[in-house]
């Protein structure tokens, strides 16, 4: 017969109301005081486009990356897709984006500097905020990395980015939003700003680092391209439709509730496809044509008084 546990056991040292540990104040959305968008918006629309690396013999380590190889080696299927969304589809995309005058990001891996310079050029001739992505698709941040490594994979995507744009890189998108416990430490150390990678949240927030405060941009996993299409197997139109009732929901929460934020993350080898590109078009012209949506970045929502990175 097993002996119980020391009652001890079951005490943690950072249980606290809300969550068990530090690194933001605990706070409901509709307790918190009313945030006014720019010229009377009611909804901040921020667009957010992933240009990635996904290596053709990945490791895998820690774990699989959603969204890289799945077939024995040379998965060339599914590697030459990745690379149709680098060399066709993000310029379609570009062509829709512009014409509905949206000002995206992008969240950019450090490899693709080597890996795709005329793209590198073209995103540098836009002026886009460039927001770093990691190195690449098989480079994961996880707690099996020492310091010294994961600053080193911090510092390389950073440094590539920054030297191909000749402009400072201030945001941060984990691949697969991957993270060790001391991530957060490392990128505002490293200058960072803002990171897109906690999703718990549909505004800005301040995020405790022993460096100081980041910036939390919560970009939704459940409401992007490649996680509605190729994870929960759903059709394009629901994804449009998905988008569409999100963007409905939030004007009427803000008209009682104070500002709110839609933010859409997307990549050209999912909706850069012939057959899908329309659906983004329509996603687009209804966000965009309902009142009180700003199209916006994230370094013009931290530059809101109530905020001001």
């Amino acid at each position: 017969m097993s002996t119980p546990p020391d009652p001890a056991c079951l005490r943690y040292r950072h249980r606290r109301h809300g969550m068990d540990h530090q690194r933001y104040e605990w706070s409901q959305l509709h307790e918190r005081e009313l945030v006014e968008w720019p010229g009377g918006a009611r909804v901040a629309f921020w667009v957010n486009v992933c240009v990635q690396f996904f290596p053709l013999n990945p490791r895998g380590i820690p774990f699989a990356v959603p969204g890289g190889m799945s077939m024995p080696y040379p998965d060339l299927r599914h590697f030459s897709l990745r690379d149709y969304g680098n060399r066709v589809g993000i310029f379609r995309m570009l062509d829709t984006l512009d014409r509905w005058r949206i000002k995206p990001t992008f969240a950019v891996n450090g490899a693709m500097v080597e890996r795709a310079p005329y793209l590198l050029s073209v995103l540098r001739e836009r002026g886009d905020e460039i927001v770093a992505h990691g190195w690449d698709m098989d480079s994961p941040h996880h707690g099996g990395l020492t310091p010294m490594e994961e600053t080193d994979l911090i510092r390389r995507s950073i440094d590539s980015l920054e030297e191909a744009t000749g402009r400072p890189v201030r945001g941060w998108l984990g691949p697969a939003r991957s993270e060790s416990p001391l991530t957060p430490d490392l990128l505002k150390e490293q200058g960072i700003v803002w990171f897109a990678d906690w999703v718990n949240d549909e505004m800005p927030y301040r995020f405790h680092t022993r460096a100081g405060d980041l910036w939390a941009m919560p970009l939704p996993n459940e409401i992007e391209d490649r996680f509605i299409l190729m994870q929960n197997l759903h059709s394009e139109d629901s994804w449009v439709e998905q988008v569409c009732d999100a963007c409905d929901f939030l004007l009427r929460e803000a008209a009682e509730s104070g500002g709110r934020m839609l933010s859409l993350n997307l990549h050209p080898w999912v909706l850069g496809q012939p057959h899908r590109i329309a659906r983004l078009e329509r996603a687009l012209d209804y966000v965009t044509s309902q009142s009180g949506v700003w199209p916006t970045t994230p370094e013009e929502i931290l530059r809101h008084p109530s905020f001001r990175a």
